[in-house]
């Protein structure tokens, strides 16, 4: 069953809008000062419309001209449902926000694809940073194509197929390297100064949210990868395991998760803080919107690891046990992703993402474009690419929120 969005809106849509629009040279509308009517020729059929809607519709005009001469006068034919989408993502592409875009709606199909954990690829995680463009391997699953391949987490995505590859087009890259399983796709990777290239065959892949151990007789650890899926639930009972084998500690590794649904973030956060506030959504107009977790905690001390590829929710739920739970932050500091986006369904089976608020911790920090700074700042040494194994000690920022964890459990 599909996840529950986030926030769902309920928007006149422009999309909706230039759909609408297109049928009004056909009705002869005479505008006045009151509510407009439009008949058609057949007199049966009578729409009245305000004033206002028939000013707004107009504005759309021009476009509807655009549309007519790549119609009729464009060397090729053109699908007019091309071209719709194409001005939705525009549309949307104008308001300068990278988080805020268009989905097709065989791009809105991928993306619960992608959280129900399964689809068909090549077997890697991508962090794409709209500062530089750079598109970084994040995580590179098990017995995965890339895996076998050699592909290495920090390993630069740089050319998918003929398609450079930048933050703005990832999309199109990742659409490519779906496919059916048994195909195959050409991938160029960069690791430092050298230019790798694979042809990846493309297979099925089942994505783990969380691995976890024990990192000694008392101290758990969980590496959660991003909030998604069944990760929540999955996390609980890991929890619930490492507790049964002794943890009286546990390390939270939110290094390179990029985020996700907040609800998630809430249901992890819930297991570790009673009654109280998560985070709390300010919106444009000043009005706030609080996500709360209910009394019931799991009474244990807490590290947190987190870096420069920690985003979104890994803020949301570091900053919330950082305030309330008294979780130490090892690491260097987060991304700063301290927005919120809706997703929100459009009519015709595709959807838009768009930014709707500013979130905040519980005593009121703010996030974004911030991050948040550790309490205690380790970072790799220098020739660490980041490429450890679960639970790898020689992992210089995981060694030290081991140290930490030991300090706590020793007062």
């Amino acid at each position: 069953m599909k996840k529950k969005l986030l926030l769902v809106l309920s928007l006149l849509l422009a999309l909706c809008i230039m759909s609408s629009c297109a049928y009004l040279p056909l009705l002869g509308i005479d505008t006045g000062d009151a509510d407009t009517t439009a008949t058609s020729e057949s007199d049966s059929d009578t729409v009245t419309i305000s004033k206002e809607d028939y000013e707004r519709y107009q504005k759309f005009d021009t476009l509807l001209q655009m549309m007519d001469y790549v119609e009729e006068g464009f060397y090729e034919d053109v699908e007019e449902e091309k071209l719709l989408q194409g001005a939705a993502a525009g549309l949307l592409a104008a308001t300068g926000d990278p988080y805020t875009f268009y989905y097709t709606p065989e791009d809105y199909a991928s993306l619960w694809e992608d959280d129900e954990g399964e689809y068909a690829g090549v077997g890697i995680q991508i962090s794409a940073s709209y500062a530089t463009g750079i598109c970084t391997i994040s995580r590179v699953f098990d017995n995965g194509p890339a895996k076998e391949a050699g592909v290495h987490k920090g390993d630069i995505l740089y050319k998918v197929e003929d398609l450079y590859v930048t933050a703005t087009n990832l999309q199109d890259a990742v659409d490519i390297m779906r496919g059916t399983p048994g195909t195959t796709v050409d991938v160029v990777f960069l690791r430092g100064d050298e230019e790798l290239t694979f042809t990846l065959e493309r297979r099925t892949i089942n994505v783990n949210r969380i691995d976890s151990m024990m990192l000694t007789d008392d101290i758990g650890y969980i590496y959660l990868y991003e909030f998604a899926g069944d990760c929540a639930e999955k996390f609980s009972a890991a929890l619930t395991n490492l507790q049964e084998q002794g943890a009286k500690g546990l390390i939270i590794d939110l290094r390179d998760n990029p985020g996700g649904w907040v609800n998630d973030a809430q249901s992890i956060g819930d297991l570790f803080l009673d009654s109280g506030i998560l985070c709390y959504l300010e919106y444009k107009d000043g009005t706030r919107e609080y996500y709360r977790t209910k009394d019931g905690k799991v009474d244990m001390p807490l590290v947190i690891l987190v870096n420069e590829n920690s985003a979104s929710s890994s803020e949301i739920l570091t900053g919330a046990l950082k305030d309330r739970a008294d979780a130490t932050v090892v690491g260097v500091t987060s991304y700063g992703k301290g927005i919120v986006q809706s997703v929100i369904p459009l009519s015709d089976g595709a959807g838009m993402q768009m930014t709707i608020a500013q979130y905040f911790t519980p005593n009121g920090n703010a996030v974004h474009k911030l991050g948040i700074t550790p309490d205690v700042e380790v970072e790799l040494a220098e020739g660490d690419n980041g490429m450890h194994e679960l639970g790898d000690l020689t992992d210089a920022q995981l060694a030290k929120a081991l140290e930490v964890m030991q300090e706590k459990l020793a007062k």
